[in-house]
């Protein structure tokens, strides 16, 4: 039986690029089972969908075994070396260096403190 294919699917040439950034097995032990491809593509269907982990459609990988990668490489940082590299990637492609040279932040963006005159306490000090 052929697995249904759905919008949020890795196409070959994301796979190609990604599979080489997703963590190899645990040396030792009993060796991975799991597709790692049809991990990611529950893991995009599930991020896109909004659905309830234990709603994702049978032909994943069971839910349990998606979000267990899921928020294991989320507490490894997975995602967010994923997000570096490949932009990295892209900006390489586009003629530009891997690390952006400039930030924009706005007010919405930047942590400001709850406290009203703390600004005014720290002058004081500084006296």
């Amino acid at each position: 039986m052929t697995r249904k294919s759905y919008p949020t699917d890795l196409n070959d040439m994301e796979w190609e690029i990604l599979a080489p950034l997703i963590p190899p097995p645990k040396e030792g032990g009993h060796p991975r089972t799991t597709d790692m491809r049809a991990v990611c593509n529950a893991i995009y269907y599930h991020l896109k969908t909004g659905c309830q982990w234990n709603m994702l459609p049978g032909d994943f990988p069971p839910s349990a075994t998606v979000y267990s990668y899921y928020r294991k490489w989320q507490r490894k940082g997975v995602w967010e070396k994923l997000n570096h590299t490949l932009r990295g990637q892209v900006r390489l492609k586009l003629g530009k260096s891997t690390q952006p040279t400039a930030i924009a932040a706005d007010s919405q963006s930047v942590r400001t403190t709850e406290k009203r005159g703390m600004c005014t306490a720290l002058m004081a000090v500084k006296r």
